[in-house]
């Protein structure tokens, strides 16, 4: 109700000049001529145009686009802060694929790492047992020296003993034979240079 008395108005000032120039010398079709009323009539419903609309219309339309503005402000500043939380989470991103990365390559140098100490502790353990072995062969070649030629030397007692008492026709007694041929031998082994 507020807007249409002043719409009505307006409607009303606007066809006073057309009116008026339906009765005025402008009436007879020249559009080039001056009319003195009619500019008036002109003016005067402009400046009241003017005076309705800044009162009813400028008012609204300038609320209205300042409210857009705001708006659009506030989008951009809304866009302008989410472009910036994404601009910061991009680059925590890729410092956690960097950080990824670097924990990989340290696993994988671990890894290695491990890998080789693991192939040096078992070619230690390896040559360790490698050299027990060959030690403990060793000794059993020793023991088997040491028994074959213990046989041998009892055997070449018995030969003497049997040799001896060939020869002499003669039998000694057991314990003194084997002592003197012992002692032999045992002379033989330190050069040969004790005999009886």
């Amino acid at each position: 109700m507020r807007t249409a008395f002043p719409m009505s108005l307006l409607l009303a000032l606007v066809s006073v000049p057309a009116a008026a120039q339906e009765h005025g010398p402008a009436a007879s079709g020249d559009l080039l001529s001056l009319n003195g009323g009619l500019m008036f009539w002109t003016l005067i419903v402009f400046l009241l145009l003017l005076v309705v609309l800044s009162k009813y219309a400028f008012k609204p339309i300038t609320a209205a686009v300042a409210e857009r503005e705001a708006m659009l402000q506030r989008a951009l500043d809304e866009a302008k802060r989410d472009r910036d939380e994404a601009a910061k989470s991009l680059a925590e991103q890729r410092q956690a694929i960097e950080n990824a990365r670097a924990e990989a390559q340290r696993y994988i140098a671990e890894g290695r790492a491990a890998g080789e100490k693991m192939r040096a502790d078992m070619m230690a353990l390896t040559r360790q047992e490698q050299q027990e072995t060959m030690d403990r062969a060793r000794r059993e070649i020793g023991a088997e020296r040491d028994r074959a030629i213990a046989d041998l030397r009892k055997e070449a007692v018995d030969l003497a003993i049997r040799g001896a008492s060939k020869v002499i026709e003669k039998d000694l007694d057991e314990p003194t034979n084997r002592r003197l041929v012992e002692n032999f031998l045992g002379s033989l082994s330190t050069g040969g240079k004790t005999r009886n």
